[in-house]
């Protein structure tokens, strides 16, 4: 087994490296004067079993090139499986037409993948789950919930007035995972789309007077979904709110927007790398999914089941 990293998130590919006890494998992923980017794999990779880590966060098009021209190169380098490690599957959010004439860019980069030469897809909270029915290859979607619901059980001392809530009603599911594993109750917050990245909180489904309150959700991108369901959460008579997501886009005044808003805190995986403005004295918090993916990576190279990861 051996186990590439792009340029995407080299901090977490080293992680996972150090839980495998495995080296990185030696190559060179680097850019031409224009741009393009130019792979080197420099060690023997015939007939092994390779896993290449890299999320497609921003810049999404650069990290996604990077994975793909990495797979051809592995290809041709006689690999006997690759495995597309994405802890992040960008794109995601385009799985669906949502009006005429527009595309469905989710399918588009798994067909992107998939002719590249990838024989694996392992990733991390997609943004939905019938994005895995776009590949004809193997594909496992690992579960964030386990590991951020020990978080919350480690960081909350008296759980008996926590309330789980879901920021609109597509992650209900989602949101229900971690309320389960807590034994707590589940609140929905009902949201309006107005356009791309705009949200308006309509009204809070459930009770949440007196309660301390986790929102739970798979990405936060402008941070104005989280910040406006955090307000109108504390509106309603939430003593507190914080929040948990997966995968920390933060783009724009993201960060700004967090800690300005009133949440408490807001917890995400190195899903995506941390951005620099994230630092020291905000809201912000991060908890390593490195062990998550680098189990999931020692199952998939010994043929053992993914699933009970999850039970």
């Amino acid at each position: 087994m051996k186990l590439l990293a792009g340029n995407s998130n080299r901090a977490l590919a080293e992680a996972v490296a150090s839980h495998l006890d495995l080296p990185l494998t030696r190559a060179q992923v680097k850019r031409f004067a224009d741009n393009e980017v130019w792979v080197t794999i420099d060690e023997n990779v015939r007939g092994e079993d390779v896993f290449i880590l890299q999320s497609t966060n921003y810049p999404a098009n650069d990290n996604l090139m990077e994975l793909l021209v990495c797979i051809d190169a592995l290809k041709r380098a006689s690999a006997k499986r690759i495995t597309a490690v994405m802890p992040y599957f960008g794109y995601a959010r385009q799985d669906r037409k949502t009006g005429g004439r527009t595309p469905i860019s989710a399918k588009l980069v798994a067909n992107l993948i998939e002719r590249a030469g990838a024989d694996r897809v392992l990733t991390m909270d997609l943004h939905s789950g019938q994005i895995q029915g776009f590949f004809d290859i193997p594909t496992d979607n690992l579960l964030s919930a386990p590991l951020l619901a020990t978080d919350i059980k480690e960081n909350y001392q008296s759980p008996s007035d926590i309330m789980i809530v879901s920021p609109d009603v597509g992650g209900v599911v989602r949101a229900l995972a971690v309320a389960s594993r807590l034994n707590a109750e589940l609140a929905i917050v009902d949201k309006r789309r107005s356009g791309p990245g705009k949200s308006e909180v309509a009204n809070v489904i459930g009770d949440v007077d007196g309660r301390r309150c986790i929102l739970f959700d798979d990405m936060i991108d402008g941070g104005g979904t989280l910040c406006n369901a955090a307000q109108a959460l504390i509106d309603g008579g939430a003593t507190e709110v914080s929040a948990y997501v997966t995968h920390g886009v933060m783009s724009g005044a993201a960060v700004e927007r967090v800690n300005n808003s009133v949440l408490k805190e807001l917890v995400m995986t190195d899903s995506i790398p941390a951005p620099e403005r994230a630092g020291d004295g905000g809201k912000i918090r991060y908890v390593s999914c490195d062990k998550l993916l680098g189990e999931a990576i020692r199952r998939i190279a010994n043929e053992e089941s993914v699933s009970k990861l999850f039970d």
